[in-house]
């Protein structure tokens, strides 16, 4: 039930409504709908040498630590 206004018989303002114009602001986080997922052209890789898990948009999975080091894979 809705409290309302005892003077003008309204509805009162929910406690964290926003005056931004968003209309998910009143929900919790984990209730609000995800943004969608950007395709920038990056993928997700693993380096096989120590296991760094980064994105990036190069042919190669071997981090740029281990390539400056000359750590070969295998």
């Amino acid at each position: 039930m809705e409290q309302q206004d005892e003077e003008k018989g309204e509805p009162k303002a929910k406690p964290g409504g926003c005056c931004c114009g968003d209309p998910f602001a009143g929900l919790p986080p984990e209730l609000r709908p995800m943004a969608p997922a950007r395709d920038d052209g990056l993928r997700h890789v693993t380096c096989p040498i120590c296991g760094l898990a980064y994105r990036t948009n190069r042919k190669t999975d071997v981090c740029v630590t281990c390539e400056k080091a000359g750590r070969q894979a295998g």
